[in-house]
């Protein structure tokens, strides 16, 4: 902890006079985040250091596995941060973060769940789709092959359940949202990216298009609808 409060008081003395103007900013006009970041509470995933964001770019919202639960009307840390991203900040852009060797997938995809944690046990079972996908389609792989398939599908199967959002479903259907998939692999230092089209997450490429998972393109199939209803 002395080590972290020294970096509390660089913070104060540094950090914070050579961006004083930044910070004034952000107090007198509020935050206006580019995006919402779902990612894992890993210490060694730093979404803010992934997507080199300044204070105020950067929505994001951390926990065990980057989970999303369907949506409810009982109260959630996810799904309240998820509504007033898009509600009351009006983002446009939502990426649900996995990565490599993460805790939470291998505990999904071990033979038995951990003893002793029930809220974690609990919590894992928002990605039990992820582990059954895996079980059916790929039975034979090896267990570190098989974590990564299981954290994979697992950002596939959170992507689904943010879709039940009615605050996403809306800005999708608006043409106003898209939802991105990553995957960051730590050990190569590579970012994935899910392509909604293929199924298949590629490297995030500076000369090639951004791999997307769910486009903001719905609006044409509410016109579409609404065309034929009034033909009616």
């Amino acid at each position: 902890m002395n080590e972290l409060i020294g970096r509390v008081f660089s913070f104060e003395k540094t950090t914070f006079p050579d961006s004083r103007e930044l910070f004034g900013k952000l107090v007198s006009e509020g935050q206006s985040p580019k995006a919402l970041m779902i990612s894992c509470a890993d210490s060694r995933i730093v979404p803010e250091q992934i997507m080199q964001a300044q204070p105020g770019e950067l929505f994001v919202c951390r926990n065990a596995g980057n989970m999303v639960p369907p949506y409810a009307t009982m109260n959630g840390g996810v799904t309240s941060t998820v509504e007033y991203a898009v509600m009351a900040l009006g983002v446009r852009d939502i990426i649900v973060c996995g990565h490599s060797d993460c805790g939470a997938m291998k505990a999904l995809s071990a033979p038995q769940l951990p003893e002793g944690m029930p809220n974690v046990v609990a919590w894992l079972r928002h990605g039990a789709a992820a582990e059954s996908v895996v079980s059916s389609c790929s039975p034979k792989l090896g267990t570190d092959e098989r974590v990564r398939a299981v954290s994979l599908q697992n950002v596939i199967v959170q992507i689904d359940h943010l879709r039940t959002h009615p605050s996403v479903a809306t800005a999708i259907a608006r043409g106003e949202m898209s939802l991105h998939g990553w995957f960051v692999d730590i050990s190569a230092g590579m970012v994935l990216g899910l392509d909604g089209e293929t199924g298949e997450f590629t490297p995030l490429r500076e000369d090639t298009p951004l791999p997307v998972a769910v486009p903001a393109r719905a609006r044409a199939v509410i016109d579409a609808w609404s065309a034929a209803e009034a033909a009616e």
